[in-house]
Order: C-alpha cells, then sequence, then structure tokens
C-alpha cells in the first residue's frame, strides 16, 4: 500500500489566466484518491496543495512538470510533507 504524503508545488511560469487551475483540478481527480487545492498567488505563481498517495501526488508532480499543461511552465518548487487532512476533494480557489 503507497504511503500517504502532502505536496505542495509553487509553479512558475504563464499559469495564470489560461485554465491552469482548472486543468490541475481535472488532472487532480483524473488521478483518484487525492484532495487538496490550486491557488492563484500575487506574485503570478499557482500554489497547488495535494495530499493522498505518493504514487497520485508523484503523478500529479510529473503533469506539473509536462508539457500537456495550459499556458507556460518555467519551473515548480516542491516540498513533501506528512498529511494535514481537513480538505473536500480538489479544489480551486
Amino acid at each position: 500500500m503507497s504511503e500517504e504524503v502532502r505536496l505542495v508545488a509553487w509553479v512558475r511560469g504563464s499559469v495564470q489566466g489560461v485554465g491552469f487551475r482548472w486543468f490541475t483540478r481535472a488532472k487532480a481527480l483524473e488521478i483518484g484518491g487525492l484532495s487538496g487545492f490550486a491557488l492563484n498567488l500575487a506574485d503570478g505563481r499557482v500554489q497547488v496543495v495535494a495530499e493522498g498517495s505518493r504514487d497520485g501526488c508523484q503523478g500529479l508532480l510529473d503533469w506539473l512538470l509536462g508539457a500537456d499543461t495550459p499556458g507556460r511552465v518555467d519551473g515548480v518548487t516542491e516540498i513533501w510533507d506528512t498529511p494535514r487532512g481537513g480538505y473536500d476533494g480538489f479544489a480551486i480557489r
């Protein structure tokens, strides 16, 4: 059984105003078993918080780093942690 983790990722690039949060939520739902949110930050980045299996969170991170995202991703900074809970599904904030 895969361990439960928390992924916090800050996505840099042209990622606001292009449906990035919506597609991130759709990918999280497609992967399944993930909860958390995607949030536009004032500095132009998008923050993604996902909790669930390590495999699921890694799959979401791989997608964030890949070529299938909307807009243009210049880089992703991530932190792995223990889950905190408290999320109802995967939200767009």
